[in-house]
């Protein structure tokens, strides 16, 4: 559950949480993500060109630095925030702008701020408010779409990737109506950076059908026809989209079972006017979320990998790391506000090749290095936490290498001899075999121990580096 319903957690929240029943643990999640403050608004929210220095090279570093800061903020919102912002993480996947394109960090604010505020609330108004943000009108071209010369590549987006799904309900036809009912904001300033405005003057203002209904219509009226006409359908899209996102990547179930549960959540989803957090509460709390086979059918994205492991490991973490952990993501494949294109990250196989595994295997060793390097001895204490108190001065190496195996991969191995090579990670040639305990080796001498051994936190450390290289640790 956390590591879907946010970026993981630590042992000790995990261990919070079991006894509660899943009902009660989702509401709290839940109530959590939609009581969540967003990230202040930073004092350059607001700037525009002409609040940066003159000289060119100034500016720009200025812009960078600015734009570092909010990445930081960001990256500590999805380590700290679960639900939420794994939510408006997923939907800057979903209604797709790219940071390069606009170029504007007071854009950005804006369009992340409009994210988290609805990120679990009401669909129809994150879909009319992301549509008016500076970002998206730049993104989408809104900003140029006059009404004499109609600009269709938001309306053409808004149905096929933001509410509707490709060639669901709508015609090439409406995409042209519609965009000429969405054109006019196009007052974009003198200064580079100025919000953009309306100009009725730039709208077209004749008549025009859309889904079927004919009117003079503008801006609201399109998110009202579209929301009006085609409920069922977008109620099916996003939560399909919900089910693959939060369930398993493929809902096209030889037994149709994914289709069962997708319609119950589209008919709850329509029955609460768009309101999100019903659906989620209705999936979470399903026994289908709970189910063997939708256990570790996930591959992890760049940052499920590194927020997932920092957070389960539970060494705690500064803007130091944070930064770290959004640089290499960056470098297999996901860097932070700037997905891949307006259909966004593809998910699951596309972030595993030849390159971005080898990537993964290295930065992820990388992490580990750093955190033995700060402080060997939280590796042991890891290792205890893990094994629980009974079992905490243990001298048999299974039990310590099957907590850390269970701890960090959704099922477990696949065989046993791949636990086998698990273990001869652990059991380093520093160690003699005849030191681990009689219930592990007959003869056993107990004279390795857990909590007192000087070996034990180099031999948890070679094991979770063994681990990062693992199939399994790839999955969620």
């Amino acid at each position: 559950m956390y590591r879907r319903l946010g970026f993981s957690a630590s042992n000790a929240e995990v261990e919070a949480a079991v006894g509660q029943t899943a009902n009660a643990l989702v509401d709290n999640l839940v109530d959590a993500a939609l009581a969540a403050p967003e990230i202040p608004a930073p004092a350059w929210s607001t700037w525009t060109n002409a609040n940066y220095p003159e000289d060119d090279d100034l500016a720009r570093q200025l812009r960078n630095a600015q734009r570092e800061e909010f990445r930081i903020a960001y990256g500590n919102a999805l380590l700290s925030n679960n639900l939420r912002d794994r939510l408006s993480f997923f939907w800057s996947n979903h209604v797709v702008t790219q940071l390069s394109i606009y170029n504007c960090n007071a854009y950005l604010y804006e369009y992340i701020n409009c994210l988290q505020r609805n990120a679990l609330g009401n669909f129809r108004t994150l879909i009319s408010e992301i549509g008016l943000t500076n970002a998206m009108l730049y993104y989408l071209d809104g900003a140029f779409n006059n009404g004499n010369n109609p600009n269709e590549n938001y309306s053409r987006e808004l149905y096929e990737l933001f509410a509707l799904g490709e060639g669901n309900g709508y015609t090439e036809e409406d995409i042209i109506e519609t965009s000429r009912a969405l054109s006019g904001y196009t007052n974009r300033g003198e200064i580079g950076c100025s919000p953009v405005g309306y100009n009725p003057e730039r709208h077209d203002a004749g008549t025009k059908t859309i889904l079927g209904q004919t009117g003079n219509w503008g801006y609201d009226d399109v998110i009202n026809i579209l929301f009006t006409q085609r409920p069922n359908e977008i109620g099916y899209f996003i939560c399909k989209k919900l089910y693959e996102f939060f369930i398993h990547p493929d809902s096209q179930d030889e037994t149709g079972n994914a289709d069962v549960i997708i319609n119950g959540l589209a008919t709850t989803f329509v029955a609460n006017n768009f309101e999100l957090a019903p659906v989620l509460r209705q999936l979470f709390k399903s026994e289908h979320f709970f189910d063997e086979t939708a256990i570790g059918v996930i591959i992890k994205s760049p940052f499920d990998l590194y927020l997932n492991f920092t957070k389960e490991l539970g060494f705690g973490y500064d803007d130091g790391l944070v930064q770290n952990m959004i640089d290499a993501s960056a470098l297999i494949g996901q860097q932070l506000f700037e997905p891949v294109d307006v259909a966004g990250w593809q998910r699951d196989r596309s972030w595993i090749n030849t390159n971005y595994i080898i990537g993964r295997w290295l930065t992820a060793e990388v992490f580990v290095d750093g955190f033995f390097q700060a402080d060997q001895e939280r590796f042991r204490t890891l290792a205890m936490d893990l094994v629980g108190p009974a079992n905490s001065n243990t001298s048999n190496p299974e039990i310590v290498v099957r907590a850390i195996v269970d701890k960090f991969t959704p099922k477990g191995l696949l065989t046993e001899q791949d636990f086998e090579n698990a273990m001869d990670a652990f059991k380093i040639d520093d160690v003699p075999e005849n030191y681990y305990s009689p219930d592990y080796i007959d003869g056993g001498l107990s004279l390795w121990m857990l909590a007192v051994s000087m070996e034990a936190p180099i031999q948890v450390y070679t094991l979770l580096r063994y681990l990062t290289r693992q199939p399994e640790f790839q999955l969620k």
